[in-house]
């Protein structure tokens, strides 16, 4: 991709057991600022999505926060961005998400974290969009998901080519480089489909 203007990431309402997945926000924070990336994410000023939103903010970036209504008070909507939705629903944050976003990159998070990110690599592979996904390996955070997609390919429950629906990246510096080397999207976004 030659030009990412805006990426969406997905990451944890806490910030976890490990000092990395910090260090992983804080940096991923600092390079989408360096490289004038906006931030697209949960609107959350909590956990990782607080410490992203923060970094972006603090180095100079744009973050767009997009929060439900009944979670605005639970995850204290940030109100330090450069924009804030409040929305009506789950399913409205998740599409007004991937409306604004050109790519996606997912840190370490709980259940939240797993919804979207099964959720938009099925919308990958039901070619609903072609957008990159990068899931960033910190501390090996992924291992146990790319256990469980090989153990569903071996199962004959999906197609090998699925593996191919999202990129691993071993730690956030490589997020943008890898974004570049993706191709251009071939599949046109059908969000009426969404």
């Amino acid at each position: 991709m030659e030009h990412i203007s805006s990426l969406c990431v997905f990451c944890g309402s806490a910030v976890g057991a490990d000092p990395i997945y910090r260090e992983t926000a804080v940096r991923l924070g600092q390079l989408m600022a360096e490289n004038r990336i906006r931030l697209v994410y949960g609107g959350g000023r909590v956990g990782l999505m607080g410490v992203l939103a923060d970094s972006v903010m603090e180095a100079g970036g744009s973050a767009v926060g997009v929060i439900p209504r009944f979670l605005e008070t639970r995850e204290v909507g940030h109100r330090g961005v450069s924009e804030l939705h409040i929305v009506d629903s789950m399913h409205t944050r998740k599409n007004l998400m991937f409306d604004m976003a050109d790519a996606f990159a997912v840190l370490p998070g709980g259940f939240g974290t797993l919804d979207e990110t099964f959720e938009i690599i099925t919308w990958r592979q039901l070619r609903l969009h072609d957008k990159p996904i990068m899931l960033v390996d910190a501390n090996g955070y992924w291992q146990p998901f790319l256990r469980l997609v090989d153990h569903v390919i071996r199962e004959g429950l999906a197609r090998p080519e699925c593996r191919q629906l999202f990129t691993l990246v071993p730690d956030v510096d490589e997020v943008v480089a890898a974004l570049r080397r993706q191709p251009e999207p071939l599949v046109p976004d059908l969000p009426e489909r969404l």
